[in-house]
């Protein structure tokens, strides 16, 4: 059952509107994301590339720029390690753009996710080292790489570490003992040593703020590489960032030039999913593109999505782009099926009862673990793992709520996995077949999630009345653009609402179109995307009175506008 509930957060909301230009509407909405003070005020409405921090405030970053600048004067072969993800994917073709811009004579790699698991290992490290490779640098991973990492500097290579993980760490009486690798140059913004004002970037985005100090200290203007924002804004999206600060900034600015994009494989990737150039949102990329870019690394190789963004032919980008919509596809259906097995094996045995829900689904492919999590979760509003079997033991990923921080967790039942890593919200896990249960048991025992923090809050930004919904207050939400993670799309509610003329539209008949009516008598035509028999049913048991949640948009139709809301929750 979900709880709703109301923000109150105070201000001058009509002294802002007025310094600003904004309505007080606005106004509350933004004071509503936490976004307090005329810097901050300022920063989120017109923030732009020169608001960005100087990554040399990172910790390392001149270690960093000193080495790799040394290794290209030396023509030293450096090879860039990403991951698999559309982070890693982006990381690396960044780091590829400004070496190979500074003359550096410079490769990649990318491990398979089923052959090498997340980031560096051994393997790769003994291949960059018989092709004669001198320097590793690794992007979106090599953080948690401590043993890696030692057995390649023993070999008697440079290695530098670029991510966005949180450190390893040990619980020690005294506190928490940080494990940094024995890396020439770790940049990291998450090390607690690291004074970067801002710690959630992504691992693109740090990397490239690699390229943007290795460009700065050769002399070389910057705004060369600003064309690299696009990619640090689809990694941005696509590893689901907070959009708060630099995200923000990156994601605003990405999206603008993603629309122009002079990159042939994104043009074709946004031709072939049917997406207009001339409006891409965060939307697009969480849901459309970032899926696609993802599709590679989870049913082939990461490769391929890297080859999309390097190609430098239209004939050559279309195919790439062709195969991993196909990918994607594939990976949609594989993906229905497994959820229907997990939700199947929670509802018929006591899994059901558990706070946290650990899901072993030996015959998923492990790629999908991570997307079924998050779909269990949505459903049952509770942390999921789901496993799968691998070519050695089990793997699996963690998709969490608010209230649990499964980076923590997996932390304190670490004697248990032979690998692990993550955030708060998502994590990674590999375990021997024989201590799943055991892992269970103990992620429920070591569980103090209260039925509170297991009911889903539904966060109400205003209640809105629809004589409110007008053009000109559509057009001003735009200014609270982009949405996403930490900067959520505003939630508009009203109660007591008349839903009359109720039709079932769509394809595969799962939209309702209705009209709604408020208590003031103001009618606008309303959609509905979900549970259409759930719907249905409740408006039957209210006599056809519901209170809704909903966000408003202005519809345009053969030349004609007309006001509507899309109603996301009801009661």
């Amino acid at each position: 059952m979900e709880k709703w509930v109301l923000l109150r957060k105070g201000a001058d909301f009509e002294a802002i509107g007025r310094k600003y230009q904004i309505s007080p509407r606005l106004a509350s909405l933004i004071r509503n994301r936490n976004v307090i003070g005329d810097d901050a005020i300022a920063a989120y409405l017109g923030g732009t590339i020169s608001d960005l921090y100087d990554g040399m405030l990172m910790k390392d970053m001149d270690r960093a720029v000193d080495i790799i600048l040394e290794k290209i004067a030396e023509n030293r072969r450096i090879r860039i390690i990403g991951d698999y993800d559309i982070d890693g994917v982006n990381a690396t073709y960044i780091l590829l753009e400004g070496l190979n811009t500074l003359g550096a004579e410079v490769d990649s790699d990318i491990p398979d996710r089923m052959k090498d698991g997340y980031g560096l290992n051994v393997s790769l490290v003994d291949r960059a080292y018989r092709e004669g490779i001198d320097t590793i640098i690794t992007c979106d991973n090599g953080i948690a790489a401590a043993e890696e990492i030692a057995y390649g500097k023993g070999l008697g290579m440079t290695i530098i570490v670029t991510d966005h993980h949180e450190v390893p760490y040990e619980e020690k009486s005294d506190g928490r003992n940080y494990i940094l690798p024995p890396a020439d140059a770790v940049v990291d913004p998450r090390r607690e040593d690291c004074m970067y004002p801002f710690k959630g970037l992504c691992g693109a985005a740090v990397a490239y703020k690699l390229v943007e100090a290795l460009l700065e200290a050769s002399g070389r203007d910057v705004e060369d590489m600003d064309y690299l924002i696009e990619n640090v804004a689809i990694a941005t999206v696509g590893d689901v960032m907070d959009l708060t600060g630099e995200n923000r900034i990156f994601v605003k600015e990405g999206l603008a030039m993603l629309g122009r994009t002079k990159n042939p494989g994104l043009q074709s990737l946004i031709a072939c999913t049917g997406l207009k150039a001339d409006y891409i949102s965060a939307y697009h990329i969480g849901f459309v593109l970032g899926p696609c870019l993802n599709a590679g690394g989870r049913l082939d190789t990461a490769k391929r999505a890297l080859n999309l963004l390097l190609a430098r032919t239209k004939r050559e980008a279309e195919a790439l782009a062709g195969d991993l919509k196909a990918l994607n596809d594939r990976r949609k259906e594989m993906t229905i099926a497994a959820v229907e097995r997990a939700v199947q094996m929670i509802e018929g045995t006591s899994l059901k009862e558990d706070r946290v829900l650990v899901v072993y689904l030996p015959d998923c492919h492990e790629s999908l673990a991570g997307i079924v999590a998050g779909k269990i979760r949505e459903r049952y509003y509770k942390p999921v793992f789901v496993l799968t079997d691998a070519e050695s033991g089990v793997k699996g990923s963690g998709r969490s709520i608010d209230a649990y921080s499964m980076y923590e967790e997996l932390s304190r039942c670490k004697e248990l996995l032979t690998k692990y890593g993550g955030h708060r919200l998502a994590a990674g896990v590999s375990l021997e077949k024989k201590d799943v249960e055991a892992f269970r048991h103990m992620l429920n025992e070591n569980c103090t999630l209260t039925e509170e923090e297991l009911t889903e809050k539904i966060v109400i930004d205003m209640e809105l009345p629809f004589s409110c919904v007008t053009e000109s207050f559509v057009e001003e939400l735009k200014y609270l653009e982009p949405f996403g993670k930490g900067n959520t799309k505003p939630v508009f509610a009203g109660r007591e609402v008349g839903v009359s003329n109720v039709r079932i539209i769509g394809k595969n008949q799962n939209v309702i179109k209705a009209q709604v009516r408020d208590k003031s008598g103001v009618e606008l035509e309303a959609l509905y995307f979900g549970d259409v028999r759930g719907f249905q049913d409740r408006l039957a048991e209210r006599n056809g009175k519901l209170s809704v949640t909903y966000y408003p948009e202005i519809n345009e139709y053969m030349g004609r506008k007309s006001r509507q809301i899309t109603i996301t929750h009801y009661l």
